[in-house]
């Protein structure tokens, strides 16, 4: 990255994040964590599946780091809602109930991963980066 796209500030490349979960705790400790990641901007926020929908189409984000087990639509409802859509963010699942099903399930709706609730720090913040890496890499 030249000096010019450092000095640009808000106008260089960044990840652009939407956060969906129902425990609202949880979810300040992912945007807490995600502010030390430089290439990272959480642009949204949702508590359940249909809220998500709405938000995720209105603002387009780069990835959605979302929720299995919410009220109402499930996380996994809300990507192959999100399927039929020109442009879906990809998908990260975070989840306190890691178990195979869910994995198998996550796999087969083409979602980057999932990640244990419980090891959140050590597994998401290499992969953010690691895509936030890339995004920046990208040229528009």
């Amino acid at each position: 990255m030249d000096a010019h796209h450092l000095a640009a500030g808000e106008d260089a490349v960044a990840l652009q994040i939407m956060l969906v979960d129902d425990n609202l705790t949880f979810l300040a400790s992912v945007k807490t964590t995600l502010k030390l990641l430089p290439s990272t901007e959480v642009v949204g926020e949702a508590h359940n599946g249909a809220q998500a929908l709405e938000l995720a189409q209105r603002l387009k984000p780069d990835l959605l780091l979302l929720d299995i087990v919410m009220p109402g639509q499930s996380g996994l409802d809300v990507v192959k809602t999100m399927q039929g859509w020109p442009q879906a963010p990809r998908v990260l699942f975070l989840t306190m109930h890691d178990n195979e099903s869910y994995r198998a399930a996550a796999q087969a709706l083409g979602a980057l991963g999932l990640v244990d609730k419980a090891n959140f720090v050590n597994e998401l913040l290499p992969i953010i980066s690691n895509l936030a890496a890339q995004s920046s890499e990208v040229s528009p």
